[in-house]
């Protein structure tokens, strides 16, 4: 008899469930990702925790983590390089917040390259995030106030949740 599958732990509401280099073509074959393997690339890649940390937060081993990160890498290389869509698909999972969002719901704790070995504008980084916090909804920006996630910010103009850019 076969091992039931354990849950993994999800902390960030995943909006965006499909992505496509080019919207007009209906036919273009698309690979299927995991919540639990785009979980396992947010916190290795965007949070910058390691393996191990990463694999706590998700409530799994990290031999598990390791799987389900080197998974959802080769799924969206594959996508990327031969030009595929990406559909973000469930699974078997928590959300610790119980409203969607789980503990984290923040989304990315700092800019890309700004993780535990410095940062900066270096050759070879991104580029610094941008300082304004957005409208999704009517487009109002303000400008971006520093320990204070965009996310958790409301607009002053139509009460939507702001985002970063």
């Amino acid at each position: 008899m076969v091992r039931p599958k354990k849950k993994r732990m999800v902390g960030f509401h995943y909006r965006c469930r499909r992505f496509s280099p080019d919207d007009t073509n209906e036919s273009m074959p698309v690979v299927d990702v995991g919540v639990d393997e785009l979980e396992s690339m947010r916190l290795n890649i965007l949070e910058n925790l390691s393996q191990g940390e990463a694999a706590q937060k998700m409530g799994v081993h990290q031999s598990t983590f390791q799987r389900t990160l080197r998974r959802g890498l080769e799924k969206v290389t594959d996508a990327l390089v031969y030009g595929k869509g990406i559909s973000l698909e469930g699974g078997e999972l928590n959300m610790p917040g119980g409203d969607g969002t789980g503990p984290d719901g923040n989304g990315p704790i700092g800019a890309r390259g700004q993780g535990r070995r410095g940062g900066g504008n270096r050759p070879g980084r991104g580029a610094a995030a941008p300082q304004n916090c957005r409208c999704p909804s009517c487009g109002h920006l303000e400008p971006h106030q520093s320990g204070l996630p965009c996310s958790q910010a409301k607009c002053p103009e139509c009460g939507s949740q702001m985002v970063r850019g």
